[in-house]
């Protein structure tokens, strides 16, 4: 039987194959943190899970035959209940249409600090579910309070810029106004001067016409 098979066998007592993987994943996960932190987690009927310190030693090689120095390390050990052997052995009876009196054992069969374990890992979780949830939400905000800043900068700009160009617009019309007023202006002047220019000339002619005059007269 392997995990999938083992949720699939307590889904109907404990009301859907979801609260049994959830129920199975919280227990293992307890008796693991206990066994890592250094406490015997024992559960009276069944068996207890506890860590062993194994000391450096030498060891042979199966397969060469080679001595090998083996480093000191810790490995899980779990020691069957007395009542779990007595069924294996089948010196006692599973009984029938029933569970097992093992589930019944009694308050405080998790020894040590084992059940504090189980509730810090149970808090741990929700801890980080809120966290998850708060972090999410905070995301969310700072990307809508960026995406409105962006957007009314772009909107400032572009109406910085509107302005902007309508002033210049604006101010070259004018200059473009008052340069060709000018010019008419300059132009105006100038007319009356070729004018009376125009009218001074038939005065030379006047005198040429007498100059003649005198010299005929002369002969």
């Amino acid at each position: 039987m392997n995990k999938a098979q083992l949720v699939e066998a307590i889904a109907d007592k404990v009301g859907g194959r979801q609260q049994a993987a959830d129920a199975v994943d919280a227990v293992l996960d307890a008796i693991v943190r206990a066994v890592v932190g250094g406490d015997r987690v024992s559960v009276t009927g069944f068996g207890s899970f506890e860590k062993v310190d194994r000391p450096a030693r030498y060891a042979r090689n199966p397969q060469t035959g080679e001595r090998v120095r083996v480093k000191k390390t810790s490995v899980p050990r779990f020691r069957a209940g007395q009542g779990f052997k007595d069924l294996v052995s089948g010196s006692k009876k599973l009984p029938r249409g029933g569970e097992v009196a093992v589930k019944k054992a009694p308050k405080g069969s998790l020894t040590g600090g084992a059940a504090a374990t189980v509730k810090k890992a149970a808090a741990k979780k929700a801890t980080t579910a809120k966290r998850a949830t708060a972090a999410k939400k905070t995301t969310a905000a700072v990307k809508k309070t960026a995406a409105k800043k962006t957007t009314t900068a772009a909107k400032k700009t572009t109406a910085t810029a509107k302005k902007t160009t309508a002033k210049k617009t604006t101010a070259t019309a004018k200059k473009t106004a008052a340069k060709k007023t000018t010019a008419k202006k300059a132009t105006a002047k100038k007319a009356p001067a070729k004018k009376a220019t125009a009218k001074k000339a038939p005065a030379k002619r006047s005198t040429a016409r007498k100059t003649t005059a005198k010299k005929a007269t002369a002969r």
